[in-house]
């Protein structure tokens, strides 16, 4: 397959504007726009046509993450709590909980809250503090200190968005020092990330209810979750080499479809390769429900690096080859995609929006 990276897929500009901060998809046409100590909402159209009016915001304070939620406000993950605000700024609810692990002095939540796109849930981690006498009998655990605290595994809330009461929750196989938690555009499937330093990252999908939370599928072993398929039953995880070990080092793209978890597709990146040792690949976007983009380093076989974006069949997986930017755009691992069949890519201080030729 090292020949497919010979392929070139030409793209179309749609447009250019400056923007600072990091620039995601928000649902409903609208753009979440982050910096080092806030978030905003926009409008996506009219923020790309220059027009800097946010909808909404909220200054983030130390050791918290931050999330917009449907109805104009946010849902915040801070050190002790999780919490709900309304447009205005003002506190719907909020739930206590033990200080996050990782950092003795200076406590951080490893991810954000996320609210379904019907308004009615949120889904959240919290920690969990071990007594003394429990550290010992415990599989996954972290110690933090000094004063030494023992965590076990974190649990996965399934909460209600208008009260905060939980209405389910599991625990998980990480204590996490990174989560992401992405619901479907239907809101009717939930996907969790969770990642343990050595351990890597694991992986589950769960359909919610009033009734609970109920797992339908899990990744395979040190696979994150990276997105939904627009319009499909299938969603997409990536494993990421990590050079504990000969067996961590490698790259793999898994397509799974949540209608039937027998229907799982697995390739492994470096046969795409020229230079296996030195290649990178770093995310995984749906562009729409037919086409993948992956950000990767690429060596060619030539030996010379270059940062690039892969294409992939959304239904199978098969590499369709590399996108041709024209010059002199450069592009990096920062891509933003709507599921539309156009998304993002940034140089320097400017975006560009793309679609396929």
């Amino acid at each position: 397959m090292r020949e497919t990276g010979d392929i070139r897929v030409d793209v179309v500009p749609l447009g250019t504007t400056r923007a600072t901060g990091r620039v995601e998809a928000a649902g409903g046409a609208r753009l979440c726009v982050r910096t080092r100590d806030r978030v905003e909402v926009h409008d996506r159209e009219a923020y790309l046509a220059g027009v800097r009016e946010p909808a909404g915001g909220y200054g983030t304070p130390p050791g918290a993450r931050a999330d917009p939620a449907p109805d104009g406000g946010f849902v915040v993950a801070g050190p002790t709590y999780v919490r709900s605000l309304k447009g205005g700024g003002t506190v719907r609810w909020e739930l206590p909980h033990a200080t996050w692990h990782g950092g003795h002095r200076t406590p951080r939540a490893p991810g954000a809250p996320a609210a379904s796109p019907c308004g009615r849930f949120v889904a959240a981690a919290v920690p969990t503090p071990l007594p003394p006498e429990e550290v010992a009998d415990r599989a996954v655990l972290l110690h933090d200190g000094p004063p030494p605290r023992g965590y076990g595994q974190d649990r996965l809330l399934l909460l209600d968005a208008a009260t905060g009461d939980v209405l389910a929750e599991r625990p998980v196989a990480a204590v996490s020092g990174a989560l992401s938690l992405e619901w479907r555009d239907d809101g009717r499937l939930l996907g969790a990330s969770f990642r343990t330093a050595w351990y890597g990252w694991a992986s589950l999908w769960a359909e919610p209810s009033r009734d609970g939370m109920r797992v339908v599928g899990a990744g395979p072993d040190r696979h994150e979750l990276t997105g939904f398929v627009p319009r499909s039953s299938r969603l997409v995880t990536m494993r990421r080499a990590e050079g504990m070990s000969l067996d961590d080092d490698r790259y793999e793209l898994a397509l799974h479809d949540t209608a039937d978890p027998r229907r799982t597709t697995v390739l492994d990146l470096g046969g795409l390769s020229w230079d296996a040792e030195n290649d990178d690949f770093a995310h995984a976007y749906a562009l729409d429900e037919a086409r993948l983009l992956v950000t990767a380093d690429w060596v060619t076989r030539h030996g010379r690096l270059e940062r690039t974006h892969w294409l992939f069949a959304a239904d199978s997986l098969r590499p369709l080859g590399r996108l041709r930017y024209p010059l002199p755009v450069t592009v990096t691992q920062d891509v933003t995609a709507f599921g539309d069949g156009t998304w993002l890519t940034r140089d320097g201080d400017r975006l560009h929006r793309w679609r396929l030729a």
